[in-house]
């Protein structure tokens, strides 16, 4: 007997005299293709559709190739699938439940592509009908919210999710999906707090449930009235708010360790080798190589967490307790639709696994620590467009984070302190820092080391305005919160002094380039008040009083890039133009440092004079300014 083979629907026969025969699923999608009702000539049409399996690719297919008037003209076949679908989720037979689901996906997916390249009809009208559109998605959002509260098949409520993300994503922007007012009206808020506060749920659904509650918060967030946001800022549950905290501390730490991996295999490499070989001149080019897939959609909802929601602030630095947090699922999960394009979850093998370990010289983590070395990777590449709004989502978190008080408050405690190994970009003028020589301080002092390496690093042809405007506002939110409590971080601040100035000397350097596209003097105006604070008010945070004398040592020892920022902001502010009025500020800011350098260059001058030493060494301008 001649073998078949099952493809694209076709049951085919090996012997090429008879003609392919089709699965019986298959002809009966084509029955709801044509004009007729399929239950015309068999009552029980819709009963058997949902006992046969689904066959995605063939239903998504027929749609696919079907134009805009031949789709509008099987409208009310395609709204009696769609009814006969919500209808099938109410049923006991998990089969039905499943093939319904599998249906609606592909239903709701291939009609959006349609409407794409042909917008001549409504996407709700063409799933539903106008008419009876409400108590459908009614009654959809109704079954979806059950069998995601329900103690049934984790495989059902995994499906369910994946509906659900794909009701969301299809459209590019999410704001013109209309179809998404009937999942406002008709919250699953609830369902999606209990699956994060659960868990056996969590492990099981908790990366798609996160995703899924951060792009709805999205929906049209600045034109109406979200509900989704309004209930996801009040929300004081512990165990839910620790659970969407270990959920999003996963997902990070998973794109960290595949980093790290593939690191360690590019040094271990060919290249590796080769470099040791004929030096390091091609060290930063070997490492733009190491690329891994960044992770948007949880950056965003841990962006929504702390920016809605100021109980979330407290689980940052809650360290991470539980074990396995995501485990291979225990019931086998049905064929499902691709997953929605920035939605990957973590990868299988971090699923089958224990939570990820920590550091060798770590004793513990939390989410907070877990997030800053992902943006220190994340960070390092901005040339990509990307990665360059990842870098920026990363920034406005860490914004959101040096804002709020109480993060401060356990960013600065010196009773918390942790060894943050956070990544730093290969430079040919430096060496890679040791991992075991780090110390143990306080968070603040990781935050300030990444805001530093984003400075040092990133002073380049395409310049990311916004990205360093970003990183200045952030050093100043921390400063002001320091300054207000009279806190006295031991920080190596010479370290943020030395960056901020020779990124003076790179917006001189490129002041014509960089003068066509950015207003540079609204980030030099930044950096000076920046000095401005710490000689100012830097009596209330800086350490020791020595402190002072290395502030004023950096301050006179790179007079000359004062001077010439003094120049330039004159020069422009006293010609007319557009910059006159921002370099002019710049000019008045300056007045501080000014005033320290013209008070003591003669004093050095002159004992460098006297005791004839052309570069004075820290001690010696000590003794010279009498300090």
């Amino acid at each position: 007997m001649a073998q078949t083979e099952k493809k694209g629907g076709l049951l085919r026969k090996s012997s090429a005299s008879k003609k392919p025969l089709k699965e019986k699923v298959v002809l009966m999608y084509d029955e709801v293709f044509t004009t007729e009702d399929p239950s015309k000539n068999n009552p029980r049409f819709w009963e058997e559709l949902f006992l046969m399996k689904v066959n995605l690719e063939y239903l998504e297919g027929k749609l696919e190739a079907l134009d805009g008037e031949e789709l509008m003209k099987i409208k009310d076949n395609i709204n009696c699938l769609f009814q006969h679908c919500i209808q099938a989720l109410g049923e006991e037979h998990p089969i039905r439940v499943v093939n319904a689901l599998q249906t609606l996906c592909a239903l709701i997916r291939g009609v959006h592509q349609k409407n794409k390249s042909t917008s001549g009809f409504d996407i709700i009208n063409m799933l539903v009908g106008f008419d009876k559109a409400e108590l459908c998605m009614k009654n959809l959002m109704e079954s979806l919210d059950s069998l995601l509260c329900a103690e049934g098949s984790e495989s059902l409520k995994s499906l369910c999710l994946k509906l659900l993300l794909c009701l969301v994503t299809v459209t590019d922007n999410i704001s013109q999906n209309t179809i998404l007012e009937y999942v406002m009206i008709n919250s699953i808020f609830e369902a999606i707090l209990q699956i994060l506060s659960s868990p056996l749920s969590r492990r099981e659904h908790g990366y798609d449930a996160v995703v899924l509650l951060a792009l709805l918060v999205n929906y049209r967030k600045y034109e109406s009235v979200n509900p989704y946001i309004v209930k996801l800022s009040i929300v004081d549950d512990e165990a839910t708010l620790n659970g969407m905290g270990l959920v999003i501390a996963q997902a990070l730490s998973e794109y960290n360790r595949q980093y790290k991996d593939k690191e360690e295999e590019h040094q271990s490499g060919f290249f590796s080798a080769l470099t040791n070989m004929v030096g390091s001149m091609f060290i930063a080019d070997a490492d733009e190589k190491i690329s891994v897939q960044t992770n948007e959609a949880i950056l965003l909802a841990l962006y929504e967490a702390v920016h809605l929601n100021r109980n979330f602030i407290t689980v940052l630095a809650q360290s991470h307790p539980e074990m396995g947090l995501m485990t291979t699922p225990t019931s086998p999960i049905p064929t499902t639709p691709v997953t929605p394009l920035g939605t990957t979850p973590p990868s299988s093998d971090v699923i089958s696994s224990a939570e990820l370990p920590l550091d060798a010289d770590v004793q513990t983590s939390n989410l907070l620590i877990t997030f800053l070395k992902y943006s220190s990777i994340v960070m390092q590449d901005t040339k990509d467009e990307h990665r360059l709004h990842s870098g920026k989502l990363c920034l406005i978190i860490l914004t959101c984070i040096a804002e709020d008080q109480y993060a401060n408050a356990f960013l600065h405690d010196d009773n918390m302190n942790f060894r943050v190994n956070l990544h730093r970009m290969p430079m040919r003028h430096r060496k890679k820092a040791a991992d075991k020589n780090l110390p143990c301080r306080p968070l603040v002092c990781a935050v300030l080391d990444l805001m530093v390496e984003f400075i040092v690093t990133h002073m380049m042809k395409e310049f990311p305005m916004d990205l360093y405007v970003r990183c200045i506002q952030i050093v100043h939110k921390l400063l002001c919160y320091q300054k207000k409590c009279r806190v006295r971080l031991h920080y190596t601040w010479r370290e943020l002094w030395s960056a901020l100035i020779n990124l003076l000397k790179f917006l001189m350097s490129n002041e014509t380039v960089l003068l066509a596209k950015h207003n540079i003097f609204t980030l030099a105006l930044m950096v000076v008040n920046l000095f401005n604070m710490f000689i100012t008010y830097g009596d209330t945070f800086l350490p020791t009083p020595s402190s002072y004398d290395e502030l004023y040592y950096e301050i006179i020892r790179m007079h000359q890039n004062f001077d010439n920022l003094y120049s330039m902001v004159l020069r422009i502010s006293t010609n007319a133009g557009q910059w006159k009025e921002p370099a002019s500020k710049v000019t008045h800011a300056l007045v501080n440092i000014r005033a320290i350098i013209n008070h003591f260059n003669p004093k050095i001058e002159s004992y460098a004079a006297v005791n004839h030493i052309s570069q004075l060494s820290e001690d010696q301008f000590c003794s010279s300014c009498d300090l």
